[in-house]
């Protein structure tokens, strides 16, 4: 591809996906100037859903790996490009399918619910998925007589139990951004703010100690949708600090406050406008997921998507 000179490094990034007949998702946690230039911002239910509706045969994810995993499983014609294969999930890293299979030997007509926020190979040892937007909506469909482990997010798994009065198994893993948020903090916010609503992500540690104080407990986009329809003009945000950006740019009347300002994930903070640019000069990286993984992950992912 012959180099071209640009005033930005936004303009390049917009005549590269212009030539290469690509789309950049990005999620709500990315960096302002990503968010920026995204064809589809969101979080991994609608990038997955608009991933899959996509005409574009090249699919960029300016996210964390398990999210283009989850691409590349759902639209296997296409290729994913992820600017940074560092780009993990400590999350998704607490739940190996070694670990999966054992539980299911113990519980031989049981359910495994996985949150998306697992890799390939967990998925492909689970029976459903779900995201924070449609968590309730998939656990609803199972069965109320079978025994359900969700994986591998505790407080997400708390939350759904609350929320339903099932009974849950739960795996004891967790966001370590979401964990970086003080509960205390969000007391001294809500007293230095009086006027501020507060929405929260269901992945925060802090949530057994703050739901109380919460107005919404929500994902990113129902976040996104809800300061949007809330006539208040403040916000406290109990979530990773990316979607700040996002909410200031979209309600630039209203004033947001982070929960926590250390609640950054350095996965998501990875990728740059400068990898953007080389994975479309040099198509890299592209995600690839083995194709028995992929074949028995398709079902619960598929599962989920038909819930939406």
């Amino acid at each position: 591809m012959a180099k071209q000179l640009f005033s930005t490094i936004e303009e390049e990034v917009q005549a590269l996906k212009t030539e290469r007949g690509a789309i950049l998702l990005a999620h709500n946690y990315q960096a302002g100037e990503i968010q920026d230039v995204a064809d589809c911002l969101g979080d991994s239910l609608l990038l997955a859903q608009s991933a899959v509706k996509s005409e574009a045969k090249i699919i960029l994810f300016a996210g964390v790996r398990f999210m283009a995993e989850t691409t590349k499983i759902l639209a296997p014609e296409k290729m994913v490009l992820l600017p940074d294969l560092e780009a993990g999930c400590s999350l998704a890293d607490m739940v190996t399918p070694e670990q999966v299979r054992e539980w299911k030997k113990g519980h031989p007509h049981g359910v495994v619910l996985s949150y998306i926020n697992t890799s390939a190979a967990v998925k492909a040892e689970s029976d459903y998925c779900c995201t924070s937007t449609n968590a309730e909506r998939v656990l609803a469909a199972i069965p109320e007589d079978k025994e359900v482990l969700f994986i591998p997010d505790f407080f997400l798994g708390s939350y759904l139990k609350m929320r339903t009065k099932r009974p849950l198994h739960l795996w004891k893993g967790y966001c370590p951004a979401h964990a970086m948020i003080d509960p205390a903090q969000i007391v001294a916010l809500k007293t230095e703010h009086p006027k501020a609503e507060f929405v929260m992500h269901p992945e925060c540690g802090c949530l057994t100690k703050s739901m109380h104080l919460a107005d919404r407990v929500t994902s990113t986009d129902g976040m996104i949708r809800y300061v949007h329809h809330s006539p208040s003009k403040e916000f406290i945000v109990a979530t990773e600090t990316g979607i700040l950006h996002r909410m200031r740019k979209e309600n630039p009347d209203k004033t947001f406050y982070a929960a926590g300002e250390q609640a950054v994930c350095s996965h998501m903070k990875r990728n740059t406008l400068e990898k953007i640019v080389h994975a479309l000069e040099a198509l890299e990286y592209q995600i690839e997921v083995p194709q028995d993984i992929a074949r028995h992950a398709r079902l619960p992912l598929q599962r989920m998507m038909a819930i939406g």
